[in-house]
């Protein structure tokens, strides 16, 4: 058999519609914003462009509406060499999420509406069998419907396939989830919703760590933003600091970043905390740029920035 190549990620796309402002307005009262911006979204989207970027061989599964912003979708696969398995709908609108960004902080808070990707289902994996099972890499997350995931995940796992599993938004997920993860990557937020308890210290981070390993997953990265982030295998357990890249400007897509970056790193060979290095440059410099797609650095830029630092 051949040896297994290139990334497959399932997720939706979502149109980005960001409003900047101080703060965001109360029921029934209107508030003046300092900026707006519209452009790709969408966490699996995201992901793929990042992934793309940094040098991935990247292939994304999803569904779209026949409408404009499906064509933004297309056009920035195009763009950026993501292939795109992604059907277009009549009758049913693309993705479309508002994005509020403090003017301030940087900091965001976000709806997501799925249109057409609220339709992914078992089919769509079982069209693209071939590819996922012929992957290096299958990552996927949870604003698609979790059939779906649940099938990939288990699609690629018995494929000798390697799983990352990003359970965003954070809900509540099926315990068999677990053991078809080789890494699940959430962040602290999502990470405290699976555990049940705060993770502000780094005790409690180890804690989480440890209780996510013992569901059945492989390996455990919780992302930390500006602290960095933490692996945990039944091996190694570690801290791995953040990088700079300059003044923050928008986190939206930070997470998309490290995971797309992560993934190109994992395809290629390189060890897990390697990876999480690779991937954390990513989000370094996508954090410095307003959007999310949009803010996607190169892999040349990521390379600079690992060497500078």
């Amino acid at each position: 058999m051949s040896e297994k190549s290139g990334i497959v990620i399932l997720g939706i796309f979502a149109a980005d519609t960001a409003y900047k402002a101080k703060r965001l307005p109360h029921i029934a009262e209107t508030l003046m914003g300092s900026g707006f911006s519209l452009g790709p979204g969408g966490k699996g989207s995201n992901q793929a462009i990042a992934a793309a970027m940094a040098g991935g061989k990247v292939t994304f599964i999803s569904r779209v509406g026949n409408d404009p912003f499906g064509e933004m979708a297309l056009a920035a696969y195009s763009q950026a060499g993501v292939k795109a398995n992604v059907m277009k709908m009549d009758g049913v609108s693309s993705g479309a999420a508002f994005i509020f960004v403090d003017e301030v902080s940087g900091d965001n808070a976000i709806i997501v509406v799925p249109g057409a990707a609220g339709l992914i289902g078992i089919e769509d994996v079982d069209a693209n069998r071939v590819e996922i099972e012929s992957a290096a890499i299958f990552m996927t997350q949870l604003e698609q419907p979790l059939e779906a995931a649940l099938h990939g995940l288990a699609m690629a796992k018995r494929a000798g396939v390697k799983t990352i599993f990003n359970p965003a938004p954070a809900r509540a997920i099926p315990d068999e989830i677990y053991r078809l993860c080789d890494f699940i990557v959430p962040n602290e937020v999502e990470a405290a919703e699976l555990v049940g308890h705060p993770i502000t210290t780094d005790e409690q981070v180890r804690a989480a760590g440890r209780t996510l390993l013992d569901r059945g997953a492989q390996a455990v990265i919780i992302t930390l933003g500006a602290r960095g982030a933490f692996y945990h295998s039944a091996g190694q357990s570690e801290f791995v600091p953040a990088f700079s890249a300059g003044n923050v400007i928008d986190t939206t897509g930070a997470g998309d970043a490290f995971l797309g970056g992560f993934a190109t790193a994992i395809s290629e060979g390189q060890t897990p905390i390697e990876a999480i290095r690779f991937g954390s440059a990513t989000a370094a410099i996508a954090v410095t740029r307003p959007g999310t797609a949009p803010a996607m650095p190169s892999r040349a830029e990521i390379s600079a920035l690992l060497r500078r630092s």
